[in-house]
């Protein structure tokens, strides 16, 4: 055992969190603590992290145990060293040894001494031990598998924005390697694939793990258990998030089965001693039921669960069958092209996911398609299109000054003060909190108050920009069914798996400035993409394989050249002249295929020796490029092959 929270109880001021609540991380763990917004997940992990203390019970753990532990408020941590140099600050022993070791070395060049060499030795051998040596490699290693550049691996760390800070140092934390790592919210600031980089990296991790996460899908993954801060105690569960939903819907079941069983004992016991307790003879046995019943350890009958409210989206007007359309459109910032003469169209009742890497130009297309931004190119609206767009700038739009439900009643939508008040509740905002100052709110709460704007809006075209980054796991399912049922279109940007996976009926990416479109699912899209890169490994395999077949054709060409001469006779009969003639034909034909080897394999050589430079790597355009050579290169070689299996086989029948 790792860590034992042994029957814990923590207050915040008169609010309970946990009551009497135990938790066991054993090695091997990847436990997923849920619950909805506000129970006090985050509470728990610093709780474990040792930053606030019980009040009762105890929080145990093993000697020298190291704890990681990613959270916002690391974002105070500010430095003008290169993001790499921040990534390597894991390595802290290691460094201190390595200055040692330059220490000595400067020392041995006047110092021969035995003491100093031994110590010199040992320091070798603890810098060995600790990875030393690799500690520059895995820290790079682990950046660029986060979403960073070779490029931008030298560039001072407070040079980023907030999120790509938060990925140094998620870095950092995943390179000191702890008993324990705990995430909250990892993938709030990754964007996909870097999301399935740290998806593998964690598979195989050695210590335990404890994520606090609303991304279902990135939970499904990951975790062998669920722990759920409920009602003031940690339910355990078996499994992945999937397993929970199942193993909760049996045990509400159960216990409401439990409580209906127990509700009518006690009204049998009840009527028993209401009927014998004036009468002397049964006196006794109703004294007796009175005291079963207060002994009794009731049951709490089940609760309603997570709130069901219904969010509903109603288009005012019916759009044109074509929505919009993008003609030949291109955008750059500077150097940096998104899109480069690209094409795109939009038809009614698309719904469509616009999916990739961080600074693919996501974003900028949203705009592009909403008609904020500027660019070369046509964009041609559709008839009766409505538009609402939910974006990060459009914060900006609420006023500051009004309360949450006076700017949702100032939007015209004709909806109820209780309609209203049931949308905000969807998004988290129940009680007196709709009373609240839009000026005082959060971030997250601004961009809440306007998802629920733009959800009352009417409009027949929604664009959602990130729209489930603030909301927990009951709120994005409610988003999802409302989408469901919306009968307008959309195209929303996403990390999140789940979500996009049960709202797209397409998916867009922006690949080399084009806009590629996939028609189908995500789930659909992502077998689609597995397939392909099962195809390109097949490929590379089949471009080995034809590589160490044309070493085997050298023994075979100096095979050619001893052959006999045309004039030689066989078995004792002059060749014809037609026959003559055919055989220099094929000889010809197979020096001109071996020449074409030869160039063949000098080419798929120097394009080896290119993929082999990590610099290539940092220049994608160079780098697309060669791969698709490289890839050429190995469907010439095979032709060429075959066609020099054919003509030797040729040869050697008509010298035969």
């Amino acid at each position: 055992m790792l860590i034992a929270l042994q029957d814990i109880t923590f207050e915040f001021g008169a609010r309970a969190i946990v009551e009497n609540a135990s938790w066991h991380i054993i090695p091997g763990d990847r436990v997923g603590l849920i619950g909805m917004n506000g129970t006090g997940k985050s509470t728990i992990l610093r709780v474990i992290n040792g930053e606030y203390s019980v009040s009762k019970g105890s929080v145990n753990k093993i000697k020298n145990l190291s704890l990681g532990f990613f959270n916002q408020d690391l974002l105070s941590f500010e430095s003008d060293d290169s993001i790499l140099e921040v990534g390597m600050t894991a390595f802290e022993e290691a460094q201190k040894i390595e200055k040692d070791i330059e220490r000595i070395t400067k020392e041995l060049e006047h110092n021969q001494e035995e003491a100093l060499l031994i110590e010199f030795s040992d320091k070798l051998h603890q810098f060995e031990a600790l990875d030393g040596y690799n500690m520059r490699h895995r820290s790079a290693q682990v950046l660029e598998g986060l979403g960073f550049s070779t490029a931008d691996l030298e560039r001072p760390y407070n040079q980023f924005s907030g999120g790509w800070r938060m990925r140094v140092l998620l870095a950092k934390l995943i390179l000191q390697q702890p008993d324990v790592l705990m995430l909250d919210e990892p993938t709030n600031h990754l964007d996909l694939p870097s999301i399935e980089w740290l998806e593998k990296y964690l598979q195989s991790y050695n210590g335990a793990v404890i994520i606090v996460s609303h991304d279902r899908y990135f939970l499904d993954r990951m975790v062998n258990k669920i722990v759920e801060l409920y009602q003031q105690q940690l339910h355990h569960y078996t499994g992945s998030y999937e397993d929970y939903e199942i193993e909760k819907e049996m045990r509400r079941e159960m216990q409401q089965r439990s409580f209906e069983n127990q509700q009518e004992y006690i009204r049998q016991q009840e009527r028993f001693i209401e009927r014998f307790k004036a009468k002397a003879s049964k006196a006794a046995q109703a004294q007796s039921a009175m005291k079963r019943l207060d002994r009794l350890d009731k049951i709490e009958q089940v609760d309603g669960g997570p709130s069901k409210i219904r969010i509903t989206f109603t288009p005012d007007k019916v759009p044109g069958k074509i929505i919009a359309t993008l003609n030949d459109v291109s955008k750059k910032f500077g150097s940096l092209t998104i899109l480069d003469n690209a094409r795109a169209e939009i038809s009614r009742g698309d719904k469509i996911a616009l999916i990739g890497a961080n600074g693919k130009g996501k974003s900028t297309l949203l705009r592009l398609i909403a008609g904020t931004d500027e660019m070369e190119g046509e964009r041609i609206p559709g008839h009766n299109v409505v538009t609402s767009f939910y974006a990060q700038h459009q914060l900006e739009s609420l006023d500051l000054d009004s309360e949450i439900l006076d700017e949702l009643k100032n939007c015209g939508s004709g909806r109820s003060e209780v309609e209203l008040r049931n949308l905000l509740g969807c998004f988290l905002f129940t009680g007196d909190d709709v009373y609240k100052k839009i000026r005082i709110l959060s971030g997250g709460e601004k961009a809440r108050v306007a998802l629920a704007k733009t959800i009352i809006s009417q409009a027949n075209f929604l664009l959602l920009d990130e729209p489930t980054n603030h909301l927990d796991m009951n709120s994005v399912q409610m988003l999802i069914d409302a989408l469901s049922k919306f009968d307008g279109t959309y195209v929303l940007v996403s990390h999140d798996r789940y979500f996009v996976s049960q709202t797209a009926n397409k998916i867009w990416e922006i690949v080399d400035g084009e806009i590629k479109e996939f028609k189908g699912t995500y789930t659909e899209w992502e077998d689609f993409k597995k397939r392909q890169a099962e195809t390109l490994k097949q490929q590379a395999a089949a471009a080995k394989q034809l590589a160490n077949a044309s070493d085997s054709n050298e023994s075979k060409k100096k095979e050619v050249k001893a052959a006999p001469i045309v004039n030689t006779p066989v078995k004792g009969v002059a060749i014809d002249k037609d026959k003559k003639k055919e055989i220099q034909k094929q000889q010809r034909q197979f020096q001109q295929l071996e020449e074409q080897l030869a160039a063949l394999n000098t080419k798929k050589a120097s394009l080896e020796e290119a993929l082999n430079n990590p610099e290539i790597y940092a220049d994608k355009k160079r780098f697309q490029q060669v791969e698709s050579e490289y890839a050429q290169i190995g469907r010439d070689l095979k032709k060429a092959n075959e066609e020099y299996e054919k003509a030797f086989e040729k040869l050697m029948e008509l010298e035969g």
